[in-house]
Formats: C-alpha cells, structure tokens, sequence
C-alpha cells in the first residue's frame, strides 16, 4: 500500500515537473524576445537629447492630441509637449505616427525619445517599454449605436435594443485595433464572464474616433473606447451610447524607452509638477470636456481633420505664392504670424492688412487700401520678391528665404549689418541658425551695433529671430496636416 502511494506520489511530482519545465519553455521565448528588443534598443538618453537640442516626440494625428484649427497647431499632447520642451530648455520636433502598431520599434529604434499620446499602462506592454507617470485616470466603456428612431421611443423599449452589460456581448463581435489595450481588456473580460467574445481587429491606422464613427455610420456594431475619449466625441453625434463601462478605472501616460532613465526621470517629476498646477487642467478640460468648443472646431472649414484649409484667404495666397516659387503653406504661416488672418489687424507701428504692410512701404508698393485683402497678400509679396532678389550672394533657398523673412520683419539694412557683424566675428553671414540670427541678437548692444562697419545701428534682435522660427515652426505644423495640392491627401 505504502509503495502504491508512493509511485503515484513520484508520478504525480514528475508530471507536476515535466508541466512545469513545458511552462517555463513556453514563456522563456516570450522573455528572450522582449529582452533581446530591450538589449537592441538605441541608448538615447537625457545627456543626448540635451547635446542635440531636440526632444523628438511620436504623435498621434487626431481630434484631441494634434490637429490644426484655423492656422494654429492645436491638442491636448502638442500643449503639454511645447511645456515640456521649454521646462527642458529644447526645441521640440513633431513626428506624427502613421501606424500605431509600429510605435514601439520607432522608440526603441531611437529615431524619437517619447510617445506622446495617451496610451494605457499594461503588464503586457511593460515588457518593451517604460511608461511615464500617469497623465490622467479614464476607463473603458463600450460604444455602441442607439436606433434611428431613439428619440421617438419610449426608454424601456430603447433599454431593449442595447446592450447594458458587458456579459450580453457573449457571442457578438466587437471591432477593435490588434494592438491596442482595448484588445487586451477584452480577452480578458471573455475569460472573467466565461464567454467568448468576437473580435474584428481594424486597421491601425485608424483612429479611436474614426472608428466611432464608424459605429455611428452602421459600418461596425460595436467598438471600445476610453471614456474621455468617448464623451468628447459622442458629444456632437448623440446617436452612440457610451455609458456601459469595460474595465475599472486605468492609467494613462506616455512612454519611453526602458534605457532612458535619466529622461524619464526628468519626464516624471515635470509631469508630478504640472498635475499640481491649475493650468494643466484648464488644458485637459479644453480638449476632453468643452463640448461647445469641440462642435464648432468639427463645423468648421479651418479644421484639419475635415478640410484640407488653413484659411479664408487659401486661394488668394496660392495664388501670389507662385511668382515667389515658394510653398503656399510657408506664406500662409507668415500671415498668421502678422495678422492671424484679420485682414483688419493693426500693429502698435501702424502696419495694418493680413501681411501688416507699413502705410510708407503700401505707397511705394502701389497698395491704396492696405486692408483689402488681394491688395495686401499682392502687395506682400511684391515686397517679399523683391528683398529676396536682393540677396544673390546666398545659393541655398533655405537661408535665402529665411533671411528674407528677416528682413520683411526688421528691414533689410539691418540683417545686411547682422550679416557683416557674423561674418567679423567669424560666423557664416550665408547662413541663418547659428550665425546671422546670432549677429542678429548680438545688435542688440551697443558695443557691436557701435561699430564702424555697422550702417544701421540698433536693433530688437529677438523680435526678427522669433519671427522666423515661429513661422518655420508653424510652417512644419502645416505640413503634416494641409497638402500642398488639393488632390493630395494627408495621412490620418
């Protein structure tokens, strides 16, 4: 007896054993994997992106994280990233993700440092990435469509075409993108309810409210979203009921590579400060809970993520663009930077219209109304044309245009005398960043703008330079969002 017990006890241990080792087999390739893409991973730490002077950060084109709204860049991720930037003392480059499945190589490939998009803390994605501090707690809920007909029925009968516990989705089918935290969730709601749920994986590419509407087109049953997400959106299309929760309350934040410590480090305690701060919550309340401005930017003709438009004034500026050879899109950021697009602004100096011309220059341009706005955008770049002709020593376009666009700003005698200062103080007076933009605000003081080779004297050296990079800077901005051609189309 004793000896029966025995074999079936040494049986029992060595099945237990042999289950055991086939456990740990299965799960070691799965550790050796992720492992073997955190070894690989660029090393890109604090120290270096401080040495580049950039902080490149993954976004996401949509309704709430980047977007742009009558000439300005926009969203909830591109406000917070631009504080990031200037708490670091860094310029900030935008790369917008046009594949969320493919985010993660993109990081730990170094060719960005943050994903800068709200995305859920998961055990599973732990195992490629480091996740920041949470920027703010949501939970999933289940968006489904209410009938046609839902405001002329009575609720009891609205009640019984919905779904309003997650355990009637056994044997239906939801449609969710592969990679993302809603799939997760819901294998793992399958597996606490004991039923199998369908999932229909949908491109990547695809946007949480894209596929929303979706939803709302008929074109798909059921989807998930987070319920932040899921308010704003259903806000101004009240046929989608987004009241049946998927999961607790989860943590959203953004990610980094598991080898920049130090960066995230820095990250960390800038995102603990901001979430103490009233202004942090004036911006999430303005993306994720102003239902009215939500509406009227979705109305508009000035929104990227419906029409291809900047502004108005598109045509007129395409137009007059073309004797420059310049893009279109380039001088629409130079009129938002002069006058936002208010052919009636008026500066303190007495530069009025959409390209705020001096009264003096109007004359000189054959302007008779300056705030007409075919006689500004013509005049403008009447002038522009003929500062850039002027500058025949410079080759490369780039800088030709830009210290053009300097000179629009200050005079062209002034960045001429910048241009001699770089060229004494051994800088390169054919090129911009780093060399005439610093002679520049270097003629702010005297002992330089003193000197004899200097023709012009003082200048606000500042108001030039930011000038420039703010328009480049917008200009980037409509780049990723506008197409150049009408029948060009820009990826979502």
């Amino acid at each position: 007896m004793y000896l029966k017990h025995s074999i079936r006890l040494l049986l029992l241990l060595s099945f237990l054993s042999v289950a055991c080792n086939k456990s740990k087999k299965n799960k070691l390739p799965k550790a050796e994997v992720y492992n073997s893409i955190v070894a690989n991973s660029s090393n890109r730490d604090l120290n270096d992106i401080k040495k580049d002077g950039v902080l490149r950060a993954l976004v996401v084109y949509s309704s709430t994280s980047y977007f742009l709204y009558k000439g300005q860049a926009m969203g909830f991720e591109y406000e917070l990233l631009q504080r990031l930037a200037k708490h670091l003392n860094l310029k900030l480059e935008i790369i917008v993700s046009d594949d969320l499945d493919s985010q993660f190589e993109v990081l730990n490939k170094g060719e960005v440092d943050l994903i800068a998009h709200g995305m859920t803390i998961t055990n599973q994605r732990k195992w490629e990435v480091d996740f920041t501090e949470y920027l703010y707690l949501t939970k999933q809920v289940l968006v489904q469509k209410k009938p046609d007909n839902f405001r002329t029925i009575s609720w009891g009968a609205l009640q019984k075409q919905l779904i309003d516990d997650p355990i009637d989705l056994i044997g239906d089918t939801v449609s969710i993108r592969r990679n993302s935290a809603y799939y997760e969730r819901l294998m793992s709601l399958s597996n606490e309810i004991g039923g199998k749920i369908y999932i229909d994986t949908l491109d990547s590419r695809l946007s949480t409210a894209e596929i929303m509407d979706m939803v709302a087109d008929g074109e798909i049953k059921y989807t998930i979203a987070d319920e932040n997400l899921a308010r704003i959106n259903a806000s101004s299309n009240p046929i989608l009921k987004i009241d049946v929760p998927i999961s607790f309350s989860q943590r959203i934040a953004w990610v980094t590579r598991k080898k920049s410590v130090d960066f995230r480090n820095a990250v960390n305690n800038w995102i603990l400060q901001q979430r103490k701060k009233t202004s942090y919550f004036v911006i999430y309340n303005k993306y994720f809970k102003n239902k009215r401005f939500f509406k009227r930017r979705i109305k508009s003709d000035y929104y990227s993520l419906t029409n291809n438009q900047i502004s108005k004034y598109d045509d007129l500026i395409k137009k007059y663009t073309e004797k420059l050879g310049w893009d279109w899109r380039l001088l629409a950021s130079q009129v938002y930077q002069e006058s936002k697009f208010d052919p009636k602004a008026k500066s303190w100096a007495g530069a009025k219209g959409l390209m705020q011309v001096m009264p003096g220059t109007a004359k000189d341009l054959g302007i008779k109304d300056i705030t007409n706005p075919i006689e500004s955008i013509r005049g403008g770049t009447t002038y522009l044309n003929q500062i850039y002709e002027r500058f025949t020593d410079i080759t490369d376009e780039l800088n030709r245009t830009k210290l053009t666009l300097a000179s629009f700003n200050c005079g062209y005698g002034h960045v001429r005398d910048a241009q001699r200062l770089a060229e004494a103080n051994g800088l390169n007076p054919l090129i911009w960043e780093n060399n005439v933009e610093k002679a520049l605000l270097d003629l702010r003081l005297p002992i330089n703008y003193n000197k004899d080779f200097i023709k012009y004297g003082y200048v606000r050296g500042r108001e030039p330079v930011n000038y420039v990079n703010q328009i480049y800077e917008r200009y980037q901005h409509y780049k990723q969002f506008i197409s150049e051609k009408e029948n060009e189309l820009i990826a979502e």
